[in-house]
């Protein structure tokens, strides 16, 4: 996971993280979760596929939002 922010610019590295911590806060999760760790590698993904930085909270909740949640993981 931190190899795949290595090879993004300064600028997409802070929207990703930005991006993900509101995503967690909104979700009551953390980013060292499982689904904060799944948030920060679709946003990766995402921001390596698309470079639309604006969008990048939309599409992210878009497409993690439902039944993801494992009831063994602490949040």
């Amino acid at each position: 996971m931190l190899q795949s922010l290595i090879s993004l610019s300064d600028q997409d590295v802070e929207c990703v993280i930005d991006t993900v911590r509101d995503w967690c806060s909104q979700h009551h999760c953390t980013i060292e979760s499982r689904r904060g760790r799944l948030a920060l590698t679709t946003a990766v993904d995402l921001i390596q596929t698309t470079g639309f930085r604006e969008a990048l909270p939309l599409v992210l909740s878009k497409r993690l939002d439902g039944p993801i949640a494992d009831p063994t993981d602490p949040q």
